[in-house]
């Protein structure tokens, strides 16, 4: 086989490719997706209803202790490599915005630990969530000027 053409010849290369890569099971994989995600919510749900029955929470007090579980809970198994397997078997299903916000932090801190607590886990901890806090506390604080000049 000539590599020049293997690299040239897009027809060749489509049938490289359908014959190299796996067929994905889109049926199968949706529905993995549902009851996955559906679960991670439905134990959301549970964790949001027991503070306010069991602990005597206000919603928005059993909202951030839903949070702060969810986070934890996925924060742990990141941690001990189950949230991988949890996220190759459900895909998207998985990854509902608190789980999949709580993994990304955790696994880049988690593949440079061997770099120490500082450097390593400290810096690489907030690769994913840098972006993000900072964008909220500048946000925050335009939303709060704003408020003290012309609202308040």
């Amino acid at each position: 086989m000539d590599k020049q053409r293997v690299h040239t010849n897009p027809d060749h290369y489509a049938w490289l490719t359908d014959q190299l890569s796996p067929p994905s099971p889109l049926g199968s994989g949706l529905f993995r997706a549902f009851w996955v995600g559906g679960l991670i919510c439905a134990i959301g749900q549970a964790i949001s209803d027991i503070g306010t029955r069991w602990l005597d929470l206000s919603a928005q007090n059993a909202s951030a202790l839903t949070c702060i579980t969810l986070i934890l809970i996925t924060a742990l198994l990141t941690g001990v490599g189950v949230f991988d397997k949890i996220g190759k078997y459900a895909g998207a299903g998985s990854f509902v915005p608190i789980t999949g916000f709580a993994n990304a932090m955790v696994s880049p801190a988690l593949e440079f630990r061997r770099e120490g607590l500082v450097l390593g886990v400290g810096a690489k901890l907030f690769t994913i969530a840098g972006p993000v806090l900072v964008y909220g506390v500048g946000a925050s604080v335009v939303y709060g000027i704003i408020y003290a000049l012309f609202i308040h």
